[in-house]
C-alpha cells in the first residue's frame, strides 16, 4: 500500500524526521504516537505530499508518491489535518461535499450527493446538515471533517486515510465512534494511518503502533508488544503502569505519577 524508505526531512540545517522506514498494508490500522515535537505531524505531511523528503522515498500503490497528479492522488487518499479553520458561512453539508470535488467539475451527481448523505450518517452529523460550520462546536466541526474525509474516498479500492489527531475536541462517545468507524474502513480494505494521543485508543484499535521520539522511530509493531512501560517512559518521559483488568479484552495504561523523576 504505502512504503516509506529511509526518509529524512529537514528545514535548513535541522532534521525534523530522520531515517524513517516502514510499510503500511491494505486493511491495516497503523497508529502513530509520541510526545509533542516527536515528528508525528511532519510524517503525516510527508505521507500526504504536503512535504517532500529531503532524502529517501515514499511509494504509494507501487508508484512514487511524487509521480501522482494531484487529482489522481486525491481520488486515492484522503486527509484529516490537525487544523481545519474555516470561517466562511458554509453549511456542514457544504463541507462534506468538498470531499467529492475530485470527482466532478461543475455540479455534483446524484451519486455524489448520496455518498455525502451516507457519510454524514456514518459520522453521526446528519442532523447538522444545514448548520453553518463556524457555529458548530469544535467536536462537531471535527466530525464534519471526518465525514468529508470519508466522502472523498468512499468508493475507492485500496484507499488510504490519513488522520492527524482525528478526535480533537470530541466527547468520549464520539471519540470511540470515530475510531470504530476508522476500523470499519480497514475492514473494507482501506489502510488507515492515524496520529493518536490516547495510548489506550491505540491499544484497542490499532493493528500496529509506530512510536516516535525526536524525529525517529523507536518502536514499531503490534500494540501490546511496543506499548510497553519502558517504551512509553522513553517516548513521553512519564512512568506508567500497564494493568490487565479481569474480563477486559485489552490491557489499560495508567500514569504512575508517584514514580516520575
Amino acid at each position: 500500500m504505502i512504503e516509506v524508505n529511509q526518509v529524512t526531512f529537514g528545514v535548513k540545517s535541522r532534521n525534523l524526521v530522520h531515517n524513517l522506514t516502514f510499510r503500511v498494508q491494505s486493511g491495516e490500522f497503523r497508529a502513530v504516537v509520541g510526545a509533542n515535537g516527536a515528528g508525528k505531524s511532519t510524517l503525516m505531511k510527508l505521507l500526504s505530499r504536503e512535504y517532500s523528503p529531503t532524502t529517501g522515498s515514499i511509494s504509494f500503490l507501487g508508484k512514487d508518491l511524487n509521480k501522482y497528479k494531484l487529482r489522481e492522488l486525491a481520488q486515492k487518499r484522503a486527509i484529516l489535518a490537525q487544523q481545519n479553520s474555516i470561517t466562511l458561512s458554509f453549511t456542514a453539508e457544504d463541507i462534506v461535499l468538498m470531499g467529492r470535488y475530485p470527482y466532478y467539475s461543475a455540479e455534483p451527481s446524484e451519486r455524489d450527493l448520496a455518498i455525502v448523505d451516507l457519510c454524514m450518517q456514518k459520522a453521526g452529523i446528519a442532523s447538522l446538515r444545514n448548520r453553518l460550520y463556524p457555529t458548530l462546536s469544535g467536536g462537531e466541526q471535527q466530525r464534519v471533517q471526518v465525514a468529508r474525509t470519508l466522502a472523498q474516498i468512499w468508493e475507492v479500492k485500496n484507499g488510504l486515510i490519513l488522520l492527524d489527531e482525528p478526535t480533537t475536541g470530541m466527547d468520549l462517545l464520539h471519540q470511540y465512534e470515530t475510531f470504530r468507524l476508522a476500523k470499519d474502513m480497514c475492514g473494507k480494505g482501506f489502510a488507515v494511518m492515524a496520529v493518536v494521543h490516547d495510548l489506550n485508543h491505540a491499544l484497542q484499535y490499532a493493528d500496529k503502533v509506530l512510536v516516535m521520539k525526536k524525529g525517529s522511530i523507536i518502536a514499531d509493531g503490534p500494540p501490546q508488544e511496543v506499548l510497553t512501560e519502558e517504551n512509553i517512559k522513553s517516548a513521553f518521559g512519564l512512568p506508567v503502569q500497564i494493568i490487565r483488568p479481569e474480563n477486559a479484552p485489552f490491557p489499560v495504561i495508567i500514569p504512575d505519577m508517584f514514580r516520575r523523576q
